[in-house]
Order: C-alpha cells, then sequence, then structure tokens
C-alpha cells in the first residue's frame, strides 16, 4: 500500500508474501458466512411465524357462531347449544352460583329450554384479542315464557360471551354471562 501523505510504499513482507490477502479473504469468508446465517435465521423465524389476523374475517366468523348458536336455542336443541361450550367452560346466570361442570350448565339450560319458552339473542360487538385467537361478545338477548294459563312473561337483557378458537378452526364459548335490563320482581 502507498501511504499518501509520504507517497512511501508500506506494505509488510507478510502482505507482500500472501499471507495478509490470505488473512483479510478469510474475515471476509466469515462476514459473508455471518450474513448468510443471520439472512437463514430471519427467513426462517418470517416464514414460521403466524399468519396476519384478519379482524374483518374473525368478527364475522365469530358473529355467526354465536348466531348458530342462538339458532340452536330458538329450536330448543339442548346438544345443539351445549355444543358451543369448550371444555372448563364457565356459565353465569343471573341470580345463580357459577356453573362450571357440564353437568351443571345443563341443568342451566334444561331449565330454559322448556315447552313455551322462546330464547333468541343477537351479537352486537366483537373485541378481538392481538392474536385473534380470543374474542369478547357483546349482545343483546329476549326470553319469552308462555305458561299453559296466564300471561305471557318476558325478559330481555345483555350478555357478555368470552369465545376461544379452537384447534380445529371452530369457535367455543369458555365464559357465558347474561343478566336483565328489567328490574326485578319483588
Amino acid at each position: 500500500m502507498i501511504d499518501i501523505m509520504t507517497g512511501t510504499d508500506t506494505v509488510s513482507n507478510a502482505e507482500s508474501t500472501g499471507v495478509g490477502k490470505a488473512v483479510l479473504t478469510t474475515v471476509l469468508l466469515m462476514l459473508l458466512l455471518e450474513l448468510a446465517a443471520g439472512g437463514a435465521y430471519w427467513y426462517t423465524m418470517r416464514a414460521s411465524a403466524a399468519p396476519p389476523v384478519d379482524p374483518q374475517a374473525l368478527t364475522t366468523a365469530v358473529k355467526a357462531a354465536d348466531s348458530a348458536w342462538s339458532a340452536a336455542a330458538a329450536k330448543q336443541n339442548l346438544e345443539g347449544v351445549l355444543a358451543y361450550y369448550a371444555d372448563g367452560a364457565a356459565v353465569m346466570p343471573p341470580n345463580q352460583e357459577l356453573m362450571s361442570t357440564k353437568a351443571d350448565i345443563r341443568k342451566v339450560w334444561e331449565g330454559m329450554l322448556v315447552k313455551g319458552t322462546d330464547i333468541s339473542w343477537t351479537p352486537g360487538s366483537v373485541d378481538l384479542s392481538v392474536s385473534g385467537d380470543v374474542a369478547v361478545v357483546e349482545g343483546y338477548y329476549l326470553m319469552t315464557t308462555r305458561p299453559a294459563k296466564g300471561k305471557p312473561a318476558m325478559d330481555r337483557g345483555k350478555y357478555l360471551e368470552t369465545w376461544r378458537k379452537q384447534a380445529d378452526g371452530s369457535w367455543k364459548v369458555t365464559a357465558d354471562m347474561w343478566s336483565s335490563d328489567l328490574a326485578a320482581k319483588k
């Protein structure tokens, strides 16, 4: 190499014999290998990352599942209604204790899905987790009971549900809670 300040040759004996070129080549090769390894890691991480979440599609799917669940209740299909609960679900009916076993949840619905009772609900807003696998739905329900004798009784209110996306892509309820908008009867 030439020192531009003095104009003298600064190449050492080691560089002139090729040892310097070998060291430089080795360092450059190591840098290229590091870049290649980093690029492979970046590509692998990007390729294995979860697909992007489509909030609109997920909201539509959750609302469709909730509406289908309501349709099962309207048909008084007990097994169809129970099928929407995930294992370990918690049901919190008004004026009752928390129900967390399948047998207790069944009893709650057996008491509601009786002849002369119409139940339906409509999903409103849906809040999604960032990962897109959990949704919270709030909506409104209507229940009318027509006894064999006497006047029909109507109840209307709101509900809050937590849904979780299952491994098969379906949505199931993990928490279900509702309360009346009407004043409690004395």
